[in-house]
């Protein structure tokens, strides 16, 4: 354990120059291995609305309002009481939410590690140096093509202005990540070529449908050579050193087996505050996370979900990897304890 919290102290600038600030992440570390339920990351949704609508995403409207301040505040502190280690403030586009900065720094007072995914096009100087102060340890950028196309719109030639700035002022890291199957193969070779050039962190993900499984027109024998030969060419984040390895044998089989531990290790807090098994599937689970308890977490732990083998969520796997090796037996439902704390509600669903 201690290899790998002097690693995150020397990747995490916030941590690296408060040494009460590392002392609480060290203890959230350490509880995530003596309490194996414990989240270990969480998406939180801070504003639905997006700026771009690229084919491939469900995840965005271009209409709601951000999450007020408070409400998002009250979030964080709840998931810091759960053990929460790594939180990744999502939407939509958070770079669209006024306070996302305040929200950062809220999280991080906490001792959480805090990350942010964008697509980079509101991404200014200003943006830049509030991430810095408000303790920012890592941006992840989506980029999917050289110039936009009918699937995404979140292209080199877009946001490479952006990037410059970024490589300059960031004192955060930033990963760049390609999306296999948004665009041709030697443009996608062409785009990695690029990223490298700039040294940015790098990973390259897989593209799925509405459901979060793989895109059966990536299915075959041509794209596992190439995703290993682009993956070969990464320099990843201490972040990202985990729970890969499956992507090889998705896109031969079309299928790689796993335990996911979405509602547990795995967190998806939607903007209405309740906690979902994933992007993909808002529609289920959908406990308000104000109400979520450590019984809640075993139960999720514990439970298969049914949709792992074709899943390329990536996220969802690399925090479920550390538990690979324990079993999952799909235990019955638990009823409430009579030692359960008041208000630490279980909730039990019929599957």
């Amino acid at each position: 354990m201690l290899p790998v919290l002097d690693q995150l102290r020397d990747r995490v600038p916030a941590l690296a120059r408060d040494p009460k600030l590392f002392a609480k992440t060290a203890k959230r570390a350490a509880g995530l291995a003596l309490r194996p339920e414990s989240p270990l990351l969480v998406q939180l949704v801070v504003i639905r609305r997006c700026n771009l609508s690229c084919g491939y995403c469900n995840e965005y409207d271009d209409y709601s309002d951000p999450v007020p301040k408070q409400v998002l505040f009250d979030r964080i502190d709840h998931l810091a009481s759960l053990g929460t280690l790594v939180v990744t403030l999502t939407g939509g586009e958070p770079f669209m939410h006024p306070d996302l900065h305040e929200v950062v720094a809220r999280a991080v007072s906490h001792g959480m590690v805090v990350t942010s995914i964008s697509n980079a096009y509101p991404v200014t100087k200003k943006w830049i140096d509030r991430m810095n102060d408000a303790g920012l340890t890592l941006l992840q950028v989506s980029v999917d093509n050289l110039e936009p196309n009918e699937v995404s719109q979140k292209s080199w030639s877009k946001i490479k202005k952006r990037l410059l700035v970024l490589q300059e002022h960031a004192k955060f890291g930033v990963n760049i990540n390609a999306v296999l199957g948004s665009s041709p193969m030697q443009q996608t070779r062409d785009l990695i070529d690029e990223i490298r050039s700039l040294g940015f962190f790098m990973t390259v993900g897989l593209l799925h449908d509405h459901d979060g499984r793989i895109d059966p027109g990536l299915i075959g024998e041509a794209l596992p050579e190439f995703y290993d030969e682009m993956r070969a060419l990464c320099r990843k984040s201490f972040f990202h050193q985990f729970g890969e390895g499956w992507e090889t044998q998705m896109l031969r089989d079309g299928s790689s087996s796993w335990r996911c531990r979405a509602g547990a290790r795995y967190l998806y807090v939607d903007e209405h505050g309740e906690v979902n098994y994933c992007s993909q599937r808002r529609d289920e689970l959908k406990i308000p996370l104000l109400e979520y308890t450590r019984g809640d977490l075993v139960r999720e732990f514990n439970r298969p979900k049914g949709c792992e083998d074709r899943c390329t969520i990536a996220c969802v796997r690399r925090a479920s990897s550390f538990d690979e090796w324990r079993a999952q037996p799909g235990t019955p439902l638990p009823s409430r304890g009579a030692s359960e704390k008041r208000g630490e509600r279980v909730h039990l669903r019929v599957e």
